[in-house]
């Protein structure tokens, strides 16, 4: 009997993001001396799930890669939920939050030993008001961000920052009634993050206390917007000030205001919301991840 060839499919978002390498040069030059069949599905755009539903369905791989970014990761995700394929991620995009998430490096040949040579780990997802949200979410002050970055034509950390500063001298603070599984508060606050990851893709530490496998999420409160704060959660990772940031780890959230909240998922404006409810999808997800990170 022949040996079975591991067939790989690889889900590529030609659109993503400002990467310097060639991906699906770097995929075909990595295989070619390889005992792999590779099939290479450049995403057409727009596209929707039913599209790589059909393409993972005819093609029967015994893994799929999203070479993208964290929107790409996303979308291939949603299809393989609940599904015993697991998911590689390849770095191709400007916001990489889950790669990092899992120290998938940048550098092709390295993320595509991963691929070949990684384990499997089964992960936790959230479904936030219907939708699936595999890394980070919220509202308020980055989600009208968000907003304003997509709104630019400035990419990257840049586009991020100028963003940043637009919202800075508008956004005012939310006021908010939030329930953590069965607790109750009312909160002032310039954001609330709903966080599967730990860190955003521009490396700002979110979430110390997170992890993919807990079978818990986390909610942040930013109380207000603080430059000591930012630096910390960028470079220092120390305590947060506990006046300015709360967490708490649960496994559902009801979020309610009066108003109308600027509402972002995965890096993606949703728009306005007066409601956000979300809850855990215990083991959801099958991805590929070094060795290393056998306790994450």
């Amino acid at each position: 009997m022949p040996n079975h060839r591991s067939k790989l499919l690889f889900i590529v978002n030609p659109g993503s993001g400002n990467s310097k390498t060639d991906w699906p040069k770097a995929i075909t030059d990595y295989f070619e001396s390889k005992p792999y069949d590779i099939e290479l599905f450049k995403l057409p755009n727009p596209c929707e799930p039913e599209t790589i539903n059909a393409r993972i369905k005819k093609a029967k791989p015994d893994k799929v890669i999203a070479v993208g970014g964290d929107g790409t990761v996303k979308l291939v995700a949603g299809c393989l939920l609940n599904t015993d394929t697991p998911l590689g991620i390849l770095p191709a995009g400007s916001a990489n939050g889950m790669a990092g998430e899992f120290a998938i490096p940048d550098d092709p040949v390295a993320a595509l030993d991963i691929i070949t040579a990684g384990i499997f780990k089964k992960i936790h997802l959230v479904r936030v008001n219907k939708e699936l949200c595999i890394h980070l979410g919220d509202v308020g002050f980055n989600a009208f961000v968000v907003k304003k970055f997509e709104e630019e034509n400035v990419r990257g950390m840049w586009g991020y920052v100028k963003a940043a500063w637009k919202v800075l001298w508008t956004n005012s603070r939310m006021n908010v009634e939030i329930m953590i599984d069965n607790e109750y508060i009312r909160r002032n606050a310039a954001m609330v993050v709903i966080a599967n990851g730990t860190k955003y893709g521009n490396g700002v530490v979110i979430n110390p206390k997170g992890s993919l496998e807990d079978q818990l999420f986390e909610v942040v409160i930013i109380r207000k917007v603080s430059f000591t704060e930012i630096f910390k959660m960028r470079f220092t990772h120390a305590d947060f000030n506990e006046k300015k940031t709360e967490l708490f780890q649960t496994s559902s959230l009801k979020i309610k205001s009066r108003h109308h909240l600027h509402f972002q998922l995965d890096g993606e404006y949703m728009g306005r919301v007066r409601e956000v409810n979300a809850e855990i999808m215990a083991d959801g997800l099958k991805v590929i991840v070094p060795e290393k990170n056998v306790e994450m």
